[in-house]
């Protein structure tokens, strides 16, 4: 009975110390797989066409030297006047205006330094009383109830382990606690399930939340 428990207490152990070395493995070619398929996906067939031959990674190359060539070309007084017409054309057709600007303030917000969205990691009792998530900030909002306004605050907040998906909820901003966080260690936080976090968490006072605000 000894060696049977000694000899599942080993496979146990060895089975646990492989899982944490082959499974993040595994998982990272996964993604990456996934991604390089996608944006291979998007120019490939076009450049097929014209060499006659296939060549792996090609559409990769091609599609980043694209959005850099368009970044270029942004920049400039026709390329700017382009984009703005393009813009004005995107952001008034019925379909595909909610997707364009929705995805274009995403962008940006996540993006640009001066933006003050998704800059502030919130802890907010969720989905209940004495449950707490980790969210974002991403807008504080007047909302009218009865005539009344009420300030809330849209946080966003993430899927475990990928946070690029979750739900919006609306609290009220007296409700909310900034944590000592900065948005790299919250998605940290979540990717890892809550394994990759500080031995505690604090929460922000006033006075340092209103100056990191400033500074933004």
């Amino acid at each position: 009975m000894s060696f049977y428990s000694d000899l599942t207490k080993s496979v146990k152990k060895y089975f646990i110390s492989g899982v944490l070395v082959v499974v993040p493995v595994i998982l990272t070619y996964v993604v990456l797989k996934f991604l390089f398929s996608s944006f291979d996906s998007l120019l490939q067939p076009l450049l097929l066409n014209l060499l006659g031959y296939y060549i792996p990674g090609l559409g990769v190359i091609s599609t980043i030297l694209l959005i850099l060539l368009t970044g270029v070309l942004t920049r400039n007084i026709v390329g700017a006047k382009l984009y703005a017409f393009g813009d004005y054309i995107f952001t008034r057709l019925p379909i595909i205006r909610p997707i364009y600007s929705s995805a274009k303030q995403l962008l940006v917000a996540i993006t640009e330094p001066s933006s003050s969205s998704f800059k502030e990691v919130a802890l907010i009792e969720y989905p209940r009383k004495g449950c707490y998530a980790v969210s974002f900030i991403s807008h504080r909002i007047n909302l009218e109830v009865d005539g009344q306004y009420k300030k809330m605050v849209a946080v966003f907040v993430p899927s475990t382990p990928t946070p690029i998906s979750g739900m919006v909820v609306m609290i009220p901003e007296e409700e909310i606690q900034i944590l000592d966080l900065t948005p790299e260690e919250g998605i940290k936080f979540l990717v890892s399930g809550g394994v990759a976090s500080p031995s505690e968490l604090k929460i922000k006072n006033q006075e340092k939340v209103l100056a990191d605000r400033e500074k933004r």
